[in-house]
């Protein structure tokens, strides 16, 4: 999935749901779909340049998601309280303007880039910072390489 800054604080993606995303024969799995969501409104640390990890995902299944259709998802912002970070987000069928098919509502947690170095590759991460230098804010690396 591919994720583009909207207007304000708000992120786009687009998700093609294929054969290897199924659950019920001809519908994609909901676990799938909770992560679509979760990696849109993950889009939104890159527009706070604030590292963050998932506290809670709370998934709102409306419609069957068929296998081969294609998801379009918005995410916003809507709230910072200390290190929590509040937002939501929606999965239409094909575009903004189609069928509602889920929603979600997030709360992020900030954390120090130290999380992901104690936690994640930290080699990836001591590149990625010494390719950013001074400006720690333009980290090269990509969230699905």
């Amino acid at each position: 999935m591919r994720v583009t800054a909207g207007e304000g604080l708000s992120v786009h993606g687009r998700f093609a749901v294929t054969e290897h995303h199924q659950g019920a024969p001809g519908l994609a799995h909901g676990g799938l779909v909770a992560l679509a969501m979760d990696e849109v409104l993950g889009g939104l640390g890159w527009l706070l340049r604030t590292p963050m990890v998932t506290g809670r995902l709370q998934v709102e299944y409306l419609r069957p998601v068929p296998v081969g259709s294609e998801l379009a998802l918005h995410a916003q912002l809507d709230a910072v309280d200390g290190r929590r970070i509040f937002s939501q987000a929606r999965a239409h069928a094909g575009s903004t303007d189609g069928d509602l098919l889920a929603r979600a509502f997030a709360v992020f947690v900030a954390v120090p880039l130290e999380h992901f170095r104690t936690h994640g590759r930290a080699d990836e991460i001591d590149a990625a910072v010494e390719a950013a230098g001074e400006d720690s804010s333009a980290l090269p690396w990509t969230v699905n390489p």
